[in-house]
């Protein structure tokens, strides 16, 4: 049963949905590597500071491509997406027709469909749009025994299928309704965007029993900044320019791909903190090298 607040905040409904997708998707696989350091853990946004451009729109893309919606429908989310990303900055997901329109697409589908789809499409169209430089930095805390999940705005099941080609510990998402196996075309308390990733976060903290003054989190988008802000060490990846900003204001750390200046020079140590596994993560970074 939802508390009062939970119900009344569909920012807090969507993260505590999301913590609770990623905590069963993760105890789901047995075979899953156990962490060492058990209180530490590292979170990744995903469009644009863990992989190029929107996953959710190579997603759509794949969809159209395999004839699962028509011209029109495919333009309909372009438009939304245009209106999500301009220039490669995020705006506001917040209100309620971006809600009401962002998974409708799969709505009375089949969810182990989707999921499938998923894995093809992430072959075909987002593999290779991993930047390398997140990766690494990703690999960093994995090797220093801490679990590395990734929290964006995109269908948990896309989510869950990228961190896991990308070996992470798992995902937190977007969580839409199903019944009976079968999309309903509604989402669990609104997009996980902007609040709601902080409140995923701290609600996974609490489950799996996490110290967020000793996690780190990862983002491009000035509207991550209440996740950045949650955890101890934040880390401005591919920023745009308001996220530069208040990095700048606030040290953190920035880190810049997308030109690839900085792609060989990894401080380490602002980014997995003062204590981190030296040798893990020096072994780490030969091997991205």
């Amino acid at each position: 049963m939802l508390d009062a607040v939970t119900a009344l905040d569909p920012a807090v409904r969507a993260g505590e949905a999301a913590a609770a997708a990623a905590v069963a998707a993760e105890r789901s696989v047995p075979s899953a590597p156990l962490p060492t350091d058990l209180t530490a853990a590292a979170f990744f946004d995903v469009d644009n500071t863990m992989m190029i451009g929107a996953s959710i729109f190579h997603f759509a893309r794949g969809l159209a491509a395999r004839k699962f919606f028509t011209t029109s429908d495919m333009l309909g989310f372009v438009w939304q997406q245009l209106k999500f990303r301009v220039g490669g900055r995020e705006l506001s997901y917040g209100h309620t027709t971006g809600r009401d329109t962002a998974l409708s697409f799969v709505a009375g589908r089949p969810v182990a469909d989707i999921v499938e789809l998923g894995e093809e499409i992430y072959d075909e169209l987002m593999a290779d749009r991993i930047w390398a430089g997140t990766r690494a930095l990703a690999q960093m805390h994995l090797d220093a025994g801490q679990r590395v999940w990734l929290v964006t705005a995109t269908p948990v099941e896309l989510a869950l299928i990228i961190a896991r080609r990308l070996g992470l510990t798992g995902a937190l998402g977007t969580v839409a309704e199903s019944v009976d196996g079968h999309y309903t075309g509604r989402l669990v308390g609104e997009v996980l965007h902007g609040p709601a990733k902080a409140h995923a976060v701290r609600a996974l903290a609490v489950t799996e029993g996490l110290n967020l003054r000793r996690c780190t989190a990862y983002s491009d988008s000035v509207n991550d900044v209440p996740m950045l802000s949650a955890v101890g060490t934040a880390v401005a990846v591919n920023p745009d320019r308001d996220l530069r900003d208040i990095a700048r204001a606030r040290g953190w750390a920035i880190r810049d791909f997308r030109t690839g200046r900085r792609a060989t020079r990894i401080a380490v140590r602002s980014v997995l903190g003062a204590g981190a596994v030296t040798g893990a993560v020096a072994a780490g970074l030969r091997r991205w090298r």
